[in-house]
């Protein structure tokens, strides 16, 4: 594994900053939001929604800022040369980059999470060890898929500034941020069909796309793990959604299909093919164009 003194020292120089452990410091503030409805359906395990819901906002903002230069700030700089210097080969650097981020990004999260977990045993009562457990490690593959689209970006960006709007406008605002939005107009334009998503219709193509984004294929993942109904929305959007009388733009399977008719690629598990769709896929181009480009 020659990747791993590399990975060992990016870890190490992204703990030294600031900015990842203030980043940390805002995740129990972000993180900690008790709902009345969440409680009645969850319990105890409300507690583990808090994870899912800080994830998928902060995860990605934590992987670009702190990640965004990682390869295309040392080629800019001219440090990424002396890198390859070394028995590196350049896949090697991207898995590297990899790993290294995914720890230095991992640690104070898991510890500003323990936090929040340590807070929701004592004011809720304890929760699921084993669903904990599984959206944690989730969670953390969540993180790795994420920087994995972040190293990509930077080896193939010309430079870092391309590389952080690309990251913060497609990324974060267009997959993460509006996804779950655009997806019903986005799936009319292309099928002709109406889409009121205060009452949409049983179609798959439509709850399929709605999960297409890492986002969205976490929470589905997540939100499977916590039993609260099949959809790409956070949690407490879907356990308002699944009251009776209430009506929200939220797609959920379980009230929009009736029982027997989910195709078979709506069912939670889905997610985790996506989610390793994203991971690989871009880092699959990036190591084809970055093994064959110039280092300037």
């Amino acid at each position: 594994m020659r990747w791993l003194p590399l990975a060992r020292e990016e870890c190490k120089a992204l703990l030294s900053t600031k900015g990842v452990w203030l980043l940390a410091l805002a995740l129990p503030l972000w993180t900690y939001r008790p709902d009345y409805t969440a409680w009645a359906e969850l319990g105890p395990d409300m507690t583990i929604g808090f994870v899912q819901y800080s994830a998928a906002f902060l995860l990605p903002i934590a992987a670009i800022a702190l990640g965004y230069q990682t390869i295309v700030g040392e080629r800019t700089s001219g440090s990424l040369q002396f890198v390859l210097g070394l028995p590196l080969t350049r896949g090697d650097v991207l898995l590297g980059k990899l790993v290294g981020l995914t720890v230095g990004i991992a640690i104070p999260m898991l510890l500003a999470l323990g936090l929040v977990t340590l807070v929701g045993v004592v004011r809720f009562g304890l929760f699921s060890p084993l669903r904990y457990l599984a959206v944690i490690l989730v969670t953390l593959a969540y993180l790795a898929v994420l920087v994995s689209i972040v190293v990509s970006v930077s080896a193939l960006a010309g430079r870092a500034a391309t590389a952080a709007v690309t990251l913060f406008v497609g990324l974060f605002l267009l997959l993460e941020f509006l996804w779950q939005m655009l997806s019903p107009m986005l799936y009319s334009r292309l099928t002709g069909t109406p889409v009121d998503p205060y009452d949409p219709p049983a179609e798959g193509g439509l709850f399929l796309l709605d999960r297409l984004s890492p986002g969205g294929a976490y929470n589905t993942v997540t939100n499977g793990i916590l039993d609260t109904g099949n959809s790409a929305w956070h949690y407490s959007s879907v356990l308002s959604e699944i009251q009776p009388n209430v009506s929200s733009n939220a797609l959920v399977v379980d009230t929009a299909f009736d029982p027997g008719t989910v195709p078979l690629y709506l069912h939670e598990a889905g997610g985790l093919v996506i989610l390793a769709a994203w991971g690989l896929v871009p880092l699959g181009i990036a190591y084809l164009r970055f093994d064959r480009g110039d280092l300037v």
